[in-house]
């Protein structure tokens, strides 16, 4: 089955607005345009129950349960309990509240595994834990194709080390990291798995559940939402850390790691999020089904769709002689996240795009260590063009004729 493109995109109020209309939006991967149902919600939220939520009347009340319905379907689609999902401000911000906890948590002489490959707020928080005396040891990328071995990561374990932090895909590399896998083997090594799957969950919400991650973090306004970093923690390891919010919140395991209140109008807005996976699903297939069986079948027409859409791209990049493909060249392995390495500035080159309707990016996009392990020129960075299910085949096509011009 297809995924119905028009469909689609009539769900993205984005696509009709002045300032939007008829460009090619290809930095998605530093936040996603926003479907209807969140900024319905949101504007009813702010309309109708900007109150204190929980009270025992009825705008707090029903502010309350949105809340509480935006934690429980999205919970439920990542196959985890609804106390193990929380929110906080930013994917980073939840971050840093964990690597204070592991801090307080571990001993003298324990040791947590980074790798080079992730975006710096899956990285720069754990690696500031040696300044409080654990070691941090490094797992790097290949430096001709950015790929993260296993192997290299099993001469790191031993039983010093307390967690591994790595990405789902890379923001730059793009190739999705076989992550049940690896969360197989920090476990098989008696160590808690942290995934950043902010880079991957755009392109459908995984199964958190099946993967096997301790903890896994994503974007909501990466993917289709508000500005609000969500944090899968599984409740065994979240009883076991020290809380981190008020003391009398210690018993709630959603509570624990979110120290400053929410936004409560954001948070109330996520389950416009749900909304929409529903909204695919009864369009494409239909019928009842368990919610982390819709995301699963939402999940492959997203990815389906854009291996259709990024294969081209690829193919373009891998023959042009005077642009380095940064990650794998076919799209079954990777992620419609596409980072180039051009003989020319890349802010330069992302500006050259501008006229022709593409809107892209150039930088290093916090991702600094990856590209210099692999050599790329940091005063010129990287041409980053992304995208998720709603581009279309004639914006890709445009893409390219652009490029052809500009490179």
């Amino acid at each position: 089955m297809k995924l119905d493109i028009e469909f689609v995109r009539a769900q993205f109020p984005a696509f009709d607005a002045a300032p939007l209309k008829g460009q090619a939006f290809f930095e998605n991967a530093g936040g996603s345009y926003t479907c209807r149902p969140v900024i319905d919600r949101l504007y009813r939220f702010y309309t109708e129950r900007k109150v204190q939520p929980y009270a025992p009347y009825e705008a707090s009340t029903l502010g309350g349960a949105e809340m509480d319905e935006a934690r429980t379907r999205l919970s439920a689609i990542l196959g985890v309990d609804t106390d193990e999902l929380s929110f906080g401000p930013s994917t980073t911000q939840n971050t840093y509240v964990l690597a204070q906890a592991f801090a307080q948590w571990m001993k003298p002489g324990d040791a947590i595994i980074v790798t080079n490959q992730d975006h710096e707020a899956n990285s720069g928080p754990w690696r500031r834990l040696a300044e409080r005396g654990f070691e941090v040891r490094e797992w790097r990328i290949n430096p001709d194709t950015g790929h993260l071995d296993p192997a290299d990561l099993a001469n790191l374990l031993d039983n010093k080390v307390r967690l591994v932090a790595f990405s789902h895909c890379s923001n730059v590399v793009g190739e999705i990291n076989d992550v049940a896998a690896i969360c197989a083997q920090v476990h098989q090594a008696g160590a808690v798995a942290c995934v950043d799957g902010v880079s991957y969950a755009p392109h459908g919400l995984p199964d958190v559940g099946k993967l096997g991650a301790d903890i896994y973090l994503f974007s909501a306004y990466k993917t289709y939402g508000p500005h609000q970093g969500i944090m899968v923690i599984r409740r065994d390891l979240g009883m076991k850390l020290p809380n981190q919010g008020h003391h009398f919140n210690e018993a709630s395991l959603y509570k624990r790691f979110t120290p400053a209140g929410p936004d409560h109008a954001q948070v109330a807005a996520s389950a416009g999020m749900a909304d929409y996976i529903d909204a695919l699903y009864d369009h494409h297939i239909g019928g009842d089904a368990a919610p982390a069986a819709k995301g699963a079948a939402v999940h492959d027409l997203m990815q389906a769709h854009e291996h259709e859409m990024l294969q081209p791209l690829l193919d373009y990049a891998s023959a042009k002689n005077s642009v380095r493909l940064i990650g794998p060249d076919k799209a079954a392995s990777r992620a419609p996240t596409v980072a180039l390495a051009l003989q020319a500035n890349a802010e330069e080159a992302a500006a050259q795009l501008a006229p022709h309707g593409i809107m892209a990016g150039g930088g290093d996009f916090y991702a600094g260590r990856a590209l210099e392990a692999m050599g790329v020129d940091m005063d010129r960075g990287v041409l980053r063009l992304s995208f998720v299910h709603y581009t279309s085949k004639p914006e890709v096509d445009r893409l390219i004729d652009a490029l052809d011009q500009v490179l």
